[in-house]
């Protein structure tokens, strides 16, 4: 085993999937000289050459566009945008061709690509530069949605994600890009797989990304006071693994989910409703939802009052442990 950083860890799984399969490329704005602005993509381009870590114009739009028309020659395309915030240009793509093209053909296309976005804040950024999104492209079909929060996983799940015939939605927590972990050499789970943290009687907590490393916090600072909190890190947003989040909250009888997004039609919406709706006899209390404002992102002066903290996770399980 190797203890690593997350973004050395994706290096590390992006570098392995082009040693295993001559097809994969992977592309996008400064991630071949530079290694990208996060230097995740650091020594590619020397290793591979220009032909396969391709330094793109700043058009979102004509990256993804040209991995729809390179995966329908073969080629398995990685493309990086840089920062959450400019995906947008890219929408009508990953929407209208890159989700739709695999059913429109019966099945008989595939589009392998992944498309890597860093997400989140907590790096005092400017506008445009911290957002979360997932729920767009969760409620996209023909869409797979994927967050790692470890080294580990993030090594093992761009491998994954590689790997698959459908589209994936990489996302990358960007504020923990330079925590630390050891990597394993097979991974533990498959893709779409939630990972139980650890075990609790009282309260589970959800979370994936960026939140895991908060709502890990939080069950600590819960055990001092005696309370059994335990943390689900759903690591797939589309599909959910219910079956998971099913047994987690039954075994609880309260659950609190946590993401950056705003809890307005986020993703926690989603697992609320699909845990009341298997698990209603099980539970003691609501499912409880700890979120971002429903605010445009603020200044990064203010941002960590914006983004869900420990103390706000907490007082969603006194809340919860109440009823």
């Amino acid at each position: 085993m190797s203890t690593v950083t997350l973004g050395a860890a994706i290096n590390a799984g992006l570098r392995k999937a082009m040693e295993d399969d001559s097809r994969v490329v992977v592309m996008g704005e400064d991630v071949g000289v530079l290694g990208g602005v996060f230097r995740v993509t650091d020594g590619l381009h020397k290793d591979f050459a220009e032909g396969r870590v391709v330094d793109t114009p700043l058009a979102e739009s004509g990256i993804v566009g040209t991995a729809i028309g390179l995966a329908l020659r073969g080629y398995r395309p990685v493309c990086e945008i840089q920062f959450d915030g400019f995906v947008y240009p890219a929408f009508d793509q990953i929407v209208s061709q890159l989700a739709k093209m695999r059913a429109r053909s019966g099945g008989r296309l595939a589009l392998p690509v992944v498309v890597r976005i860093p997400v989140g804040g907590g790096i005092g950024a400017v506008e445009h530069h911290s957002e979360s999104n997932e729920a767009y492209f969760a409620h996209t079909a023909g869409l797979r949605v994927v967050s790692c929060s470890t080294p580990d996983d993030a090594f093992h799940m761009i491998q994954q994600a590689i790997a698959s015939d459908d589209p994936v939605i990489f996302y990358e927590p960007k504020r923990r890009y330079w925590d630390k972990g050891e990597l394993t050499d097979a991974p533990s789970r498959g893709l779409h797989e939630a990972a139980v943290l650890r075990p609790g009687s009282d309260c589970t907590v959800v979370a994936h990304g960026p939140t895991v490393k908060t709502a890990l916090a939080a069950a600590d600072a819960a055990a001092l006071d005696g309370f059994s909190v335990g943390v689900v890190d759903l690591r797939s947003i589309a599909p959910l693994d219910l079956r998971t989040l099913r047994s987690a909250a039954a075994a609880a009888g309260r659950v609190v989910v946590v993401h950056e997004a705003s809890t307005f039609a986020g993703i926690g919406a989603e697992i609320a409703a699909a845990v009341t709706e298997h698990c209603f006899y099980d539970l003691e209390a609501p499912v409880l939802r700890v979120g971002a404002y429903s605010l445009p992102y603020p200044p990064a002066a203010v941002e960590d009052a914006f983004l869900p903290d420990v103390d706000r996770v907490l007082a969603a399980i006194d809340r919860s442990l109440s009823f």
